[in-house]
């Protein structure tokens, strides 16, 4: 490995761009070799690389970072290049990528290329393919790109910790024939989780399954950037699953095709329509529709859970309870207590109820029509009309044409429908006249 780097060294080492901004930065297009559409990523970026003879040069640095995960509340973290994920690589299929690697953490790491055909020893696996990366040090990865797809990146070192405070990114290699799998707007992100407590700003590194904060590239609803898309265009969505459970990714106002996992494109003839798509632990999947419909489309995950924010899993159900008496003796020594739950949740996403510091209410997000009710794993996907092929600006609210609302019905309400061959049901009075006679 060393000799081969030596000549990218003999430059020194390319520049590692830091971005601390958690909103979408616009496409990285490429100024050489074969032309692709860059992918969008959601509240992130692409990585720059510079040129050094044949090989494209990427400098990632593993460090501790500050991330908003939506206004009102940050987590200190650890990512790369000053963000959690850290920055999308782009590059194509055929080139021949060299990676350093800064280690800037308390702790030794590595990273695995997941999903990359590649030398062992570029695989990532501290101990057992390469020595860990210390503290301080910069290793570098190279190899050539063997197949287009989509791949993220991670620690395999320390990797229960490392993993837990964030470190993660995705890796887009687009096909080496440009018009090959192209489409017009392409969007990547990565599901990720952590458990940290109101007010805290650390992650529990040793939280198995009851996390409280599910998160899209470590932002949550209603910080989570809308995917924006113009009627008419091709649009592909890329999904990546580093949290410790499965989920299913529903998206409103479309079916779509199912056309990339994380071992490769899906032949043709072998995709399949989905409305909503499992994505399993440590896996990707990519789908792709026809932007026809406009509106304003939810898109999160099913997992009712999920698409909430610091859930607290200890929260007693008190629906159908009255506790107008028990609110009236608690005001006398709380008067801003706010009872909540007897007829059910909703009513917290529209009250301004004190919080913890450093923390965010467990149901946020407003729109046109009032609170949305949601959390966590949820963003819009916003089609509209017009739109020019680089604007990713959120378009506002979607103006419905007239009579495509659901509204309130005034009117009297219709008689229940008896089923086809139904009997009329029997008169109550000459039922007791039948139960009398007997």
């Amino acid at each position: 490995m060393t000799a081969i780097a030596a000549p990218a060294l003999s430059r020194g080492l390319p520049e590692a761009p830091v971005m601390t901004e958690a909103t979408m930065q616009p496409p990285l297009h490429p100024t050489s070799g074969p032309d692709y559409n860059p992918v969008v990523t959601l509240n992130g970026w692409t990585l720059p690389w510079r040129m050094n003879g044949d090989w494209k040069e990427f400098h990632l640095v593993a460090e501790p970072v500050e991330r908003e995960m939506a206004e009102g509340m940050t987590a200190n973290l650890w990512g790369y290049n000053g963000q959690s994920p850290g920055p999308t690589i782009e590059a194509v299929e055929g080139d021949k990528v060299r990676i350093f690697v800064t280690n800037k953490l308390p702790e030794k790491t590595t990273i695995h290329w997941h999903g990359q055909i590649l030398p062992c020893g570029m695989d990532g696996v501290g101990g057992l393919t390469q020595p860990h990366i210390p503290s301080g040090k910069t290793y570098v990865y190279e190899w050539q790109l063997a197949k287009s797809g989509t791949f993220m990146y991670h620690p395999h070192s320390d990797e229960m910790v490392q993993m837990a405070m964030g470190m993660m990114g995705f890796f887009v290699v687009h096909p080496r024939d440009p018009q090959q799998h192209r489409v017009d707007r392409d969007f990547v992100f990565l599901l990720n989780a952590f458990d940290i407590d109101p007010g805290a700003r650390v992650p529990r590194i040793m939280t198995m399954t009851d996390f409280n904060l599910w998160c899209w590239n470590s932002r949550l609803f209603p910080g989570i950037d809308p995917l924006v898309a113009a009627k008419g265009d091709r649009v592909r969505v890329r999904v990546g699953n580093l949290t410790m459970t499965n989920h299913p990714i529903h998206m409103h106002g479309y079916d779509f095709a199912v056309t990339g996992t994380d071992g490769g494109w899906v032949a043709p003839e072998a995709r399949w329509s989905e409305v909503s798509i499992d994505i399993p632990v440590g896996a990707m999947r990519a789908y792709e529709f026809d932007a026809v419909h406009e509106g304003d489309w939810a898109i999160h995950c099913h997992k009712s859970h999920h698409t909430m924010n610091a859930m607290g899993h200890d929260v007693k159900t008190f629906i159908g309870a009255d506790k107008r008496l028990t609110t009236e003796q608690i005001r006398k020594l709380v008067p801003d207590y706010m009872p909540m739950g007897a007829t059910g949740m909703g009513e917290m996403a529209e009250m301004s109820m004190p919080l913890p510091d450093n923390t965010l209410p467990m149901m946020a997000g407003w729109g046109q029509f009032g609170p949305i009710e949601m959390g966590g794993m949820f963003s819009v996907m916003k089609v509209r009309e017009g739109l020019a092929a680089g604007d990713y600006s959120d378009p506002g609210d979607f103006d419905h044409p007239p009579g495509t609302v659901a509204y309130e019905w005034t009117g009297d309400t219709p008689d229940a429908a008896q089923a086809p061959g139904a009997s009329e049901p029997t008169p109550k009075s000459s039922h007791d006249d039948h139960h009398k006679r007997s």
